[in-house]
């Protein structure tokens, strides 16, 4: 059975690198390790093998050496003898230092599993430490967050969130071995409540800049107000330096231009400032957290709700109050402001959409509830002055880019209001004027008197100012000038409607003359035609003329509205109704007058008391003739004096022929039945005393002929011979304008007591059937 192989600790390698050592110290340097490792191990058997196993090669290898050089042999024993006798002091050092290293190696061991249980330890620490060191890590990092929520730094919390998961918790939730990883999992589920927390603190912030907001709109609108009358007003002043600038009205582009330079912010300056930090950091943070959708829905319902809490219930327009129209149009202004700014500022959150429809339902309501509350005005001042608040509100937000084509409509019907308003205010106070004149020429007193009724009349004095004496009258009534006056208000009451916008002013135009025509035709020239039924004569004169300067104030006028329309209307000519009205019912006048006079002069020659049949003649021309002489010298110097001439004229004509008419019925009554020469001399007086009443008259020549037939009439019944009637050529010489009936009839009564009535029969039928009647 062979041999079991020795088994030993294989330190060949380790006595290899000894023996080959360059140096004593490096061959204590590898000797030594070797030592403490077969002496902790308890292998030092192993290691002694090794070298004398090493030895006894050494030694084969001399041996062979040897026995082919013996001298270098022998030298090698020698010198081999010399390492072994140092080999075995050394080995005897090594088994010191074995012993040595053994006691050692027992406290060394000890002390080495003590170290090992204290590395243990402290390796358990440091881990530990680690750990809580990443733990306070991430905990600091939410305290960190937690805190800048409270400082209200929102974004930067948020951020400090995000970098809390992308740099801790995310890869210590990735790494299951992780010591904190059920923390990190505890803090990550508690991340949305934290970014909860910041959209509602972020919120709530809004919401109170929103509430700030709602209450400051009323006073931002005011202050928008203010820079658009400002603007007006240097508007109206470049206006005035350059007629050219008056084609361009307010938020033109030249007066855009024209206004660069006086800069103004109406949401930052001196009286009002807006920041929109809040909202645009709540903007931000949303979008952060990837709920822009659902901030913008949020946002909008909020500012709807603003929306109806804006507008009141009712508007006054009557008391300038909480309620009234300007703190409404206001609240609704610095609302549509702040939407527009928004808007332009944050161009994600509101569109153009969203602000229209809010902006046209603003109007909207708005609209309802001053319509509501006209039915309470009946002032035109005070419509005016609602309308010069809502122009000031349109141009303020035509201003800010907002539609104002409801409010331009709605202006229309404001006018349509107004102009209803007005023309009953006006109504009534013509009425008043014309029910209240005295109709007497007006009297004036003094040189400013005078200026002031010519500057408000359309009136030419026939006399210079200078040639005037006072105190002195004018021809029309006190009713003239006050009427004027009404009208020229009217029409500068009309136009103020227009100042500063209107943009349709053709409308005012239209509406003016139409309503200037009813009150000029119902109102004064109507009621002027119905006091014509009065029995005095001065007040139908009076009216006849006030009628005859009423026409002539209507062509001034019909001058005056072509001149004041605007562009926009129609051209041409303009013609007033009324003018005609005036003009026709002069007529109507002039005939009123006529039926005056004539039934004066009818009443007066009804008290003619002829004797026809008298005994002796008058020496004197009767009464009634006296009497009529004068009341016609009299209301030609008097009554009818202020009368335009031509007029005057024609009724001295009207009446004289009247008269005379009158007077040759005397004799062809039914009742006269003869007529004697000493009746026929006294109507021939009475004839020639009318005759030179007239001789003393202007246009005497012309009012004459109205006496001719009187005069021929009265000549044929003093004739000798009475057949110069019945022919023809004489009559047409003598007697032309002697009625051809008549004629007869008279001859018949005088013929009566002289011939017999067989003859007096025969003339007459024989010139009825030459002639005929007229």
């Amino acid at each position: 059975m062979p041999r079991k192989a020795l088994e030993y600790d294989d330190y060949r390698d380790a006595v290899q690198q000894i023996i080959l050592s360059s140096s004593d110290t490096d061959y204590l340097d590898q000797l030594i390790p070797a030592l403490k490792d077969a002496t902790n191990s308890g292998r030092t058997t192993g290691l002694m093998q090794n070298l004398t196993q090493y030895a006894d090669e050494r030694e084969t290898d001399i041996e062979r050496v040897g026995m082919t050089k013996h001298d270098e042999f022998l030298s090698s024993v020698t010198q081999l003898q010399r390492v072994r006798e140092g080999t075995m002091n050394l080995t005897t050092e090594i088994l010191k230092l074995n012993q040595s290293i053994q006691s050692s190696t027992e406290k060394l061991a000890a002390q080495k599993g003590a170290l090992v249980d204290t590395r243990a330890v402290r390796q358990n620490i440091a881990e530990a430490s680690e750990a809580l060191k990443e733990s306070l890590k991430v905990l600091h990092a939410v305290n960190q967050a937690h805190e800048l929520i409270r400082k209200k730094k929102y974004y930067a919390a948020l951020k400090a969130l995000a970098d809390l998961q992308n740099e801790h918790l995310i890869p210590t939730i990735q790494n299951k071995y992780a010591t904190q990883h059920k923390l990190a999992d505890i803090i990550q589920k508690s991340i949305p409540s934290s970014q909860k927390a910041i959209s509602e603190a972020v919120m709530s912030d809004l919401n109170t800049w929103l509430y700030q907001v709602r209450e400051t709109s009323q006073f931002l609108g005011e202050v928008a107000f203010f820079h658009t009358e400002e603007r007006r007003k240097r508007q109206k002043g470049r206006m005035e330096e350059n007629a050219y600038l008056q084609n361009f009205k307010l938020n033109s582009a030249i007066e855009l231009v024209s206004d660069e330079s006086e800069e103004f912010d109406v949401l930052d300056n001196e009286e009002v400032k807006v920041d929109f930090q809040p909202l645009f950091e709540c903007l931000h943070i949303h979008e952060a957290l990837g709920q822009t959708d659902k901030f913008r829905a949020d946002y909008a319902a909020t500012r709807r709700q603003q929306k109806e809490l804006l507008l009141p219930n009712y508007v006054d327009l009557v008391e300038d109050e909480e309620n009234g129209l300007s703190s409404l149009l206001e609240g609704i202004a610095g609302f549509a402001i702040i939407e527009k700014v928004t808007m332009r500022k944050a161009h994600n959150l509101r569109s153009p959409v969203d602000v229209d429809e809010l902006w046209d339902s603003m109007c909207s309501a708005s609209i309802k509830l001053i319509t509501k509350a006209l039915d309470k005005v009946d002032n035109a001042e005070q419509l005016l002055k609602t309308k010069g608040v809502i122009a000031l509100f349109i141009q303020t937000m035509d201003g800010w880019g907002y539609s104002v084509a409801a409010l331009d409509n709605f202006l229309l019907k404001l006018f349509e209001k107004y102009a209803e308003l007005l023309k009953k205010r006006f109504s009534d106070d013509f009425q008043e004027i014309v029910s209240s004149d005295d109709y007497m020429p007006m009297p004036i007193s003094n040189i400013d008197e005078y200026d002031k009724v010519i500057n408000v009349s359309w009136f030419t004095p026939d006399k210079p100012r200078e040639d005037l004496t006072f105190p002195c009258v004018l021809p029309f009534s006190q009713m003239y000038p006050l009427c004027c006056i009404d009208i020229r208000n009217f029409l500068n009451q009309f136009y103020f409607f227009s100042d500063d916008h209107f943009q349709q002013p053709n409308v005012i135009d239209e509406v003016l003359k139409k309503s200037l025509d009813q009150l000029l035709s119902e109102k004064v020239c109507q009621s002027l035609v119905e006091r014509l039924s009065s029995q005095y004569l001065g007040q139908i004169v009076q009216i006849l003329i006030n009628l005859e300067h009423f026409e002539i104030a209507c062509k001034e006028l019909e001058k005056l509205l072509i001149a004041a329309r605007s562009s926009t209307s129609a051209g041409g000519p303009i013609v007033l109704e009324a003018t005609e009205e005036f003009r026709s019912n002069k007529k109507t006048a002039e005939k009123r007058i006529f039926e005056l006079v004539n039934s004066k002069i009818d009443d007066l020659v009804e008290t003619a008391e002829y004797d026809w049949m008298a005994s002796k003649l008058e020496s004197e021309p009767s009464n009634y003739m006296q009497t009529l002489t004068r009341y016609l010298s009299n209301i030609m110097n008097s009554t009818l004096l202020g009368l335009p001439r031509e007029i005057k004229e024609l009724i001295y004509f009207d009446a004289l022929a009247h008269a005379a008419s009158m007077i040759l019925d005397l004799p062809l009554a039914q009742d006269v039945k003869k007529i004697n020469p000493n009746g026929v001399a006294a109507l021939a007086k009475d004839a020639g005393y009318l005759s030179d009443f007239v001789d003393t008259l202007e246009n005497s020549f012309i009012l004459k002929e109205n006496l001719d037939e009187l005069q021929q009439t009265v000549a044929l019944m003093q004739t000798n011979n009475p057949d110069e009637f019945y022919d023809i050529s004489i009559r047409n010489k003598k007697f032309g304008r002697v009625d051809t009936m008549n004629g007869p009839l008279l001859l018949e009564k005088l013929t009566h007591s002289v011939q017999s009535p067989t003859v007096r029969t025969d003339r007459l039928g024989g010139f009825s059937s030459r002639f005929g009647r007229g």
